[in-house]
């Protein structure tokens, strides 16, 4: 069997799922333009960001009494104004619980590596907003950034008109993304849902490759209250056209799964797999299956036995997508070019400084296996810790077997929905480790470094919000 190299023009293969049909040429749709001057545009990087959140942010809303249920009727009608460029562009659509982000910017790298150009909409953003939009993983600049939201700003007030209100900040961003991203002609999108999948933003495409990376018991006040519901709101992503790629391995959510019409159904541990998965220096050396053959000795260099699998999931819906094997070079050429801010992320040597935006106990147990599995030293790490509402911190901690840390220190990004430090480390005591409340995120991670010292392990986690600013205060973050 032949393998997909650079070389190869992918839409020259029968194989290749829909993508040679799906393409349109550059500008050709119809699009609404405001001509009565209701709509100043806005003309500078900072305007745009001022009238962007002006919007309602669900992010900010998430477990209160007015959180607003999400709902297709305002984003299908922006798109519509728009002249529905979603639709220019083959896709592959994201969603899970976990794993996400990481299996995103893998799919990015795989396809990109083929010769492709790639656009990626995740959220939510690490450093800066206009990290939820990139090509080839890179992140608009700020003129790009301010065109892509002025022309969503220009067909806004007929949105409002038809339905009362604006659409919402994430909505927003979305249409900017696919509208940006039809505008540049990019050969196909890689498109992170926000939450759930039936009802969010994303889902106005009809994309090629649907992935659900798992399902695990978050936002269960919003789109539960079983798993059960949850897997049927993250199947809503589904079609009868599309192939699926599908981590979670509950017979039971594989069921609910599998029930709804699709083309093909691949599974982990039966269609795809890790079949070896080592610790590497700097990272892992992994062997991959998929129904077109195996993978030997790809080396990921990034931590965590969790990554082997988003990787996995990440060549399966591939491979899915263009209906052929990858070459194992393009693979490790597609990974050698792999990084994951904020994920398990080594921002610092003398002590080890480990930045993880693990939100949830799931993620938050990955992190402890990698740190307590991979990393094990003789002394015991330090933890800065931050937790958002309407978690329970206290899962958290178990998650991450806080008792095995020497101190954890309790802080709180600065975030609508963060839990106050004080409350966090009232909440946090008693569990084996003596706790601190530092309230400002950078005193924080300062006082934990100072702790650890030169041969230390400080881990950074709890939210990603946490992981955004302490990032920002250790990394150069300037474009």
């Amino acid at each position: 069997m032949s393998c997909l190299t650079r070389s190869t023009r992918p839409w020259c293969h029968a194989g290749m799922t829909a993508v040679a049909s799906a393409r349109l040429p550059k500008r050709t749709r119809n699009r609404q333009t405001s001509t009565d001057n209701r709509s100043k545009p806005l003309r500078t990087y900072d305007d745009a960001l001022r009238w962007l959140q002006g919007h309602y942010n669900l992010e900010q809303h998430l477990g209160r009494d007015q959180t607003e249920p999400p709902s297709l009727e305002r984003m299908s009608l922006l798109m519509e104004l728009l002249g529905n460029p979603q639709r220019d562009i083959p896709a592959i659509h994201i969603t899970g619980t976990n794993g996400k982000g990481s299996t995103s910017r893998m799919l990015v790298e795989l396809i990109g590596a083929t010769g492709l150009d790639v656009g990626s909409y995740t959220s939510p953003h690490i450093d800066r907003v206009n990290d939820r939009i990139t090509i080839a993983n890179e992140p608009l600049d700020d003129e790009s950034m301010t065109l892509a939201l002025s022309e969503i700003a220009q067909v806004e007030p007929w949105v409002i008109e038809a339905t009362g209100q604006p659409p919402s900040y994430f909505e927003v961003l979305c249409a900017a993304a696919y509208n940006w991203f039809a505008a540049t002609a990019v050969d196909v999108n890689v498109i992170e849902v926000g939450m759930g999948g039936r009802w969010d933003a994303t889902n106005v495409i009809d994309a090629q490759v649907a992935v659900i990376t798992n399902v695990g018991p978050d936002h269960l006040e919003i789109i539960g209250p079983t798993l059960a519901d949850i897997a049927r709101e993250k199947a809503g992503i589904i079609s009868d056209q599309t192939h699926v790629i599908c981590g979670e391995t509950s017979p039971d959510l594989i069921e609910v799964i599998a029930n709804s019409q699709h083309r093909e159904l691949w599974r982990r541990h039966v269609e795809f797999d890790v079949d070896e998965d080592h610790l590497a220096v700097g990272g892992r050396l992994v062997n991959f299956s998929t129904p077109y053959g195996h993978h030997n000795e790809i080396f990921l260099p990034v931590n965590g036995a969790h990554q082997s699998q988003n990787a996995s999931t990440a060549v399966a819906a591939a491979e899915a997508f263009f209906g052929q094997q990858l070459d194992p070079d393009l693979i490790s050429e597609a990974f050698a070019q792999l990084t994951l801010p904020a994920r398990f992320e080594i921002v610092q040597r003398h002590p080890t400084v480990i930045i993880d935006g693990a939100h949830n106990a799931p993620a938050a147990s990955a992190v402890s296996e990698t740190l307590f599995g991979d990393f094990a030293t003789e002394e015991r790490p330090v933890l800065v810790i931050g937790a958002n509402r309407p978690r329970d911190p206290r899962q958290l901690l178990d998650a991450l077997n806080g008792g095995d840390f020497s101190r954890i220190i309790a802080t709180a990004a600065n975030w609508a929905r963060a839990v106050p430090a004080n409350e966090l480390g009232a909440a946090l005591k008693g569990n084996g480790a003596a706790v601190e409340v530092v309230p400002h995120v950078s005193d924080a991670v300062d006082r934990a470094i100072e702790i650890a010292g030169e041969t230390g392990i400080v881990l950074i986690t709890g939210s990603l919000y946490l992981a955004s600013e302490a990032r920002s205060q250790l990394v150069d973050t300037s474009r």
